[in-house]
């Protein structure tokens, strides 16, 4: 299965990144193999529509599922429309989470997580 991970950095020994539309890397990840690709998320720093560009990135890159901590509506909005399953609530390594995801740990989310804007301006550790 072709997973996206949000990510801090480019590696599988990355911690998860908390915010999906404002990560600095989506981690694209064959699930049985472990070979990735690395893309940075080059609407991070968008002033709006970070969510919405973020998971348009995403639906290009062919994943099945995405996993991160936190998910905006708009963002969710896109990815369930094109059947991208949401999954939230993961942390530590981005290596972990697709353990945790594979072994049922993981579930599948049937709306956001958080409102609009939750992470503009917010550094990832201040809300861990």
């Amino acid at each position: 299965m072709k997973l996206c991970v949000t990510a801090v950095s480019d590696n599988l020994d990355a911690q998860i990144d908390q915010r999906f539309g404002r990560c600095p890397f989506f981690l694209i990840v064959d699930s049985e193999t472990l070979i990735l690709e690395a893309i940075s998320n080059e609407s991070s720093s968008a002033a709006h529509g970070a969510g919405i560009q973020a998971a348009q990135t995403v639906v290009n890159s062919g994943v099945n599922a995405v996993i991160t901590g936190n998910v905006g509506p708009n963002a969710f909005r896109v990815l369930s429309a094109t059947g991208i399953k949401v999954v939230t609530g993961a942390s530590g390594s981005v290596r972990d989470a697709i353990e945790e995801y594979k072994n049922g740990k993981l579930q599948e989310i049937s709306s956001p997580t958080v409102g609009g804007h939750f992470g503009i301006g917010r550094r990832q550790d201040k809300w861990r």
